[in-house]
């Protein structure tokens, strides 16, 4: 075995400069009990997990391989079953002369190798790869063992096995959708990460019929009904991790396309400060949202995270002094402490029917998924005039157009600036993979696009692609936001029926920063790409 003192893993990180001892010490602190130091170091934003490989291998002459282009012999599963293998992070990958060589994320996991040497007879070698690297290349090979067609043919419950396997895969990949599309002649399964649709794998034809009764019967719905779409919902623990998961069905020409939203609790907001807000935009969001009463804005597209926005926002205010009810189609989350009802327009609950329930059960604070119709707007309007909070959200391009949109819905301008205390707007971005960023001075078309803002770059950051972001350079996503407080200025304005350009006007001349002055800002930070900005954003 090629590790033959046992080192600890922080005094390494210390000797090579990366971390200091109180940065270890309040790691340690916030570790659980199943987490490793390394992983905790990486969380914090301490060091990034390429940093982390690095010292590792040089530290304790160790190799660094891909698994994503290395030649890995598939016949060595047999040899460490999955559940060690995606426990403890490691992949056998090489069998030569009674020495196994084994990806490992922790090689000073001297258990771990104890245990293979053991089990299996051989040497083993340990040579370094990335987490999601090697999470992926488990699911990858292990799955494309689980999914061969003549073992599923002879196996009793192969839907089973199937969906367990898509969930996992979705969890490690960190989708927010896997996707069942039937066709003609097979069926074509895709995962969504980081708001870009990916084909993972086709299925036999004969397989749907069964994947989707597996399906229904754990969400809870109809397996008999094939002709009209249906919602439901399930609740599970997917590699340790409590995850809901949104189901939808939807009937076509080919069978019962589905699609599974994957729900995981360690990814809501716990309060505002962990939403992406700039510090100064953050400090007059939270002054905003601690207001005893008015109504509370969020624009954007579907997909655009204003409802984890809005769940961050009212856990903040979520104390036992607090009544907090919600109204949502449908509930994504479930927070403990608040009240949340879920809409059903087939019986008659409606957001409106709903709202109106909500304001006979005295509470203090009130979140409405979407205000969709005149009949919600004015029960939001009205709540806020009488000493409620309300949130809620609107479907428009920027935070400033959310007050026509309230206009179309027949509310009177007066009972807008009345109500209303701020809007802000949303969109998602992807984040810059920190395992293979690299910062180049910025060319001249890239500080044009600055200058048109009134901003300056002097360089940008881009990802480069690594496996750890699966050659992409981006890695997760992020939030630019727009922020507008409603100031006496702007209700005078409102007031003498100001057009949108004079808005518009006013709120660049009082220093609002824009959707696309927040992004360039972020760009600025080495987050995010001007691509991702431009995206979402408009320059004009």
């Amino acid at each position: 075995m090629a590790i033959k003192e046992r080192k600890k893993l922080g005094d390494l990180l210390k000797e090579a400069g990366l971390v200091t001892e109180a940065q270890i010490i309040e790691a340690m602190t916030k570790k659980k009990p199943t987490q490793k130091l390394g992983d905790v170091l990486v969380d914090q934003g301490y060091i990034t997990e390429s940093q982390l490989l690095e010292i590792l291998g040089i530290q304790l002459n160790l190799k660094s391989v891909s698994l994503y282009s290395y030649p890995i012999d598939e016949s060595l599963t047999h040899l460490i079953s999955k559940d060690f293998a995606r426990s403890n992070l490691l992949m056998p990958i090489k069998l030569d002369n009674n020495r196994l060589t084994v990806a490992m994320n922790d090689p000073l996991d001297f258990y771990s190798i104890e245990e293979i040497e053991l089990s299996t007879g051989y040497s083993l070698r340990p040579v370094i790869a990335s987490k999601d690297d090697i999470l992926q290349t488990i699911n990858r090979i292990y799955g494309a063992v689980e999914f061969d067609l003549e073992q599923l043919g002879r196996d009793d419950s192969p839907a089973v096995r199937i969906l367990d396997q898509l969930l996992i895969s979705g969890v490690t990949m960190h989708a927010s959708d896997i996707h069942i599309d039937p066709y003609e002649n097979n069926v074509l399964i895709r995962f969504r990460v980081d708001g870009v649709l990916h084909t993972d794998r086709t299925l036999p034809k004969t397989l749907i019929s069964s994947l989707v009764s597996r399906v229904k019967i754990m969400a809870g719905l109809n397996i008999m009904e094939t002709r009209l779409p249906q919602d439901g919902r399930i609740s599970t623990m997917i590699s340790n991790n409590p995850v809901n998961l949104r189901v939808a069905t939807l009937p076509t020409v080919f069978g019962e396309k589905i699609v599974i939203r994957i729900l995981e609790m360690s990814n809501i907001f716990s309060n505002v400060k962990n939403i992406g807000l700039q510090e100064d935009t953050l400090a007059k969001y939270e002054k905003l949202i601690r207001q005893p009463s008015g109504l509370i804005l969020l624009t954007g597209p579907t997909g655009s995270g204003k409802t984890s926005t809005l769940y961050g926002s009212i856990n903040e205010l979520n104390t036992p002094a607090m009544n907090i009810i919600t109204v949502e189609d449908p509930v994504e989350y479930q927070l403990y402490g608040i009240n949340q009802v879920q809409v059903n327009n087939d019986i008659g609950l409606t957001f409106a029917s709903g709202l109106r329930s909500i304001l006979r059960q005295d509470p203090n604070i009130i979140m409405v998924g979407e205000i969709r119709d005149s009949e919600t707007a004015q029960i939001c309007i009205r709540a806020a005039l009488t000493g409620h909070l309300v949130f809620s959200t609107l479907h428009t391009n920027s935070a400033i157009e959310a007050i026509p949109r309230l206009y179309d819905m027949g509310i009177e301008n007066y009972l807008v600036f009345s109500s209303v205390k701020g809007i802000m707007a949303q969109r998602l971005v992807k984040r810059i993979c920190k395992d293979c960023a690299q910062t180049h001075p910025a060319n001249q078309a890239e500080r044009d696009v600055f200058n048109k803002r009134g901003m300056d770059i002097e360089e940008v950051t881009v990802g480069v692609g690594c496996n750890a972001c699966r050659q992409t350079g981006y890695r997760g996503r992020m939030a630019i936001h727009e922020l507008i407080v409603i100031t006496d200025a702007i209700k005078t304005m409102l007031m003498d029926n100001a057009n949108m350009k004079e808005l518009e006007e006013h709120l660049r001349n009082t220093g609002v920063t824009f959707l696309i002055d927040d992004g360039l800002e972020k760009v600025k930070q080495g987050k995010t790409t001007i691509d991702e900005v431009l995206r979402v954003a408009s320059l004009d």
